[in-house]
């Protein structure tokens, strides 16, 4: 598990699919026990993992929680927004 939080601006549903990925394996968990966590299964959480953009916010919100995850909503910086490198 990672030693300090981090945080990753999203702007894209891509980004989001990436996110879900990368730290569900970081945090060395199967598609399927996410799955499990999550009331879903194996085969919805890989293909919302590829199609992000059909995540429901409730899906959304459980699937954070199960790979600890915060959601934060807030006011755009535009400033550091147009500055933002793609990953």
């Amino acid at each position: 598990m990672p030693s300090a939080p981090n945080s990753h601006l999203l702007l894209t549903t891509p980004q989001l699919g990436q996110l879900l990925v990368s730290t569900r394996k970081l945090h060395k968990l199967t598609q399927a026990v996410v799955a499990t966590r999550v009331g879903l299964s194996q085969n919805r959480i890989s293909h919302l993992e590829k199609h992000p953009e059909e995540i429901s916010v409730k899906q959304l919100l459980s699937w954070c929680s199960v790979l600890e995850l915060e959601l934060r909503l807030g006011e755009r910086d535009t400033f550091a927004a147009s500055n933002v490198a793609e990953w």
